[in-house]
């Protein structure tokens, strides 16, 4: 029997041109060869949305979805239960909260994500977000672009991030590999978890495990867990006003672990000195959401882990994982966010 898998992805437009450029409906991650090769039938579109989506018509015969956190097909528990044959849904990237995670382990589903594709691309871009709001450079840009040349108004508000606290909220991966890449600039590095991380430890980065005393010390704060019913709203207003006054918050985890009017109150007030990340709280943001015009933002739209550098790696992922699916082999015990049946640690 053809094997059937539904595809979501953006569309390219003029991005598609560059055949590098794979995370989009025209050039599919190569899925069109991989299925030509092993027989299986191929549906890729960017229509993910309400019920007359070119996914929700698919959705009673689909056995595999592939979709990417950049433009999400989000599953919910009626879509998953109409979903009756779907068996296997895998994430081109990292971040599987556009899945009903519970729903698709009770209904005995697999759920997978290419671990580790974007860890390199996003640490890069959580110091460049970093940078960018220390020495208040988009405000030094766009006087450039108006016409004008006002050094006080922008040095005002620069800083140096020597001899600064920089922590990070979740010690994986990509809280790791920041921490990594901010050896050699003089700062001190701190952590918030429960244990100690023996790589972190090994990098010379200090453990707090009071959240309180943690946001006391830290001029910046990284937020790098996952989204769950856990971390939803951590970061409220009474969090945020723990911080530091003026301390820079940087998340490019999940938009919804930040509460979205305590963020724009924080930088109107100067609680928080910055803002930036380029995940939101509903994506595509609506066009008045409030993170747009709020002050002291550097927000982007959530592109920092599909570089093309970390397309190539996810496209690997998910045609080796396809190729262990249909012989019958296990994934990368890293890849699963549910395995028959049973939710991975940081969902459960």
């Amino acid at each position: 029997m053809t094997l059937k898998i539904v595809a979501v992805f953006p569309e390219g437009g003029e991005a598609s041109k560059n055949e590098k450029y794979v995370n989009c409906v025209e050039n599919a991650l190569g899925l069109r060869d991989w299925c030509k090769q092993n027989d299986a039938d191929l549906v890729v579109t960017s229509s993910k949305d309400g019920s007359d989506s070119e996914l929700e018509k698919h959705l009673k015969d689909v056995e595999i979805l592939i979709t990417t956190p950049f433009h999400p097909a989000y599953m919910n528990k009626e879509r998953l239960l109409k979903a009756e044959k779907l068996k296997l849904l895998m994430t081109a990237g990292v971040g599987s909260d556009h899945v009903h995670l519970q729903t698709a382990a009770d209904k005995g589903m697999t759920v997978v994500e290419v671990t580790g594709s974007n860890v390199t691309s996003v640490a890069e871009d959580e110091v460049m977000r970093i940078l960018v709001l220390m020495r208040n450079f988009l405000p030094a840009r766009d006087q450039i672009v108006s016409g004008e040349w006002n050094v006080p108004a922008v040095a005002v508000n620069s800083w140096d991030l020597m001899d600064k606290t920089v922590g990070t909220v979740g010690s994986g991966r990509i809280g790791y590999h920041m921490m990594k890449r901010l050896r050699g600039w003089d700062v001190k590095r701190v952590y918030y978890g429960r244990h100690n991380k023996p790589d972190m430890d090994k990098e010379g980065v200090e453990l707090i495990k009071d959240l309180d005393e943690f946001l006391k010390q830290c001029d910046v704060v990284s937020i790098n867990v996952p989204l769950s019913d856990k971390t939803k709203g951590m970061f409220s207003k009474e969090v945020i006003g723990k911080m530091k006054k003026g301390a820079y918050l940087i998340n490019n985890a999940r938009g919804a672990i930040v509460e979205r009017e305590a963020v724009v109150e924080a930088c109107k007030s100067g609680q928080l000195g910055g803002y930036s990340g380029d995940v939101w709280d509903e994506q595509p943001p609506s066009k008045d959401h409030p993170w747009k015009k709020m002050p002291n933002q550097a927000m982007t739209p959530h592109t920092s882990g599909t570089t093309l550098d970390a397309q190539v790696r996810y496209q690997k992922g998910i045609q080796t994982m396809l190729d262990q699916w249909i012989n019958r082999k296990p994934f990368e015990e890293d890849n699963y966010i549910v395995r028959e049946g049973k939710l991975a640690g940081q969902y459960s």
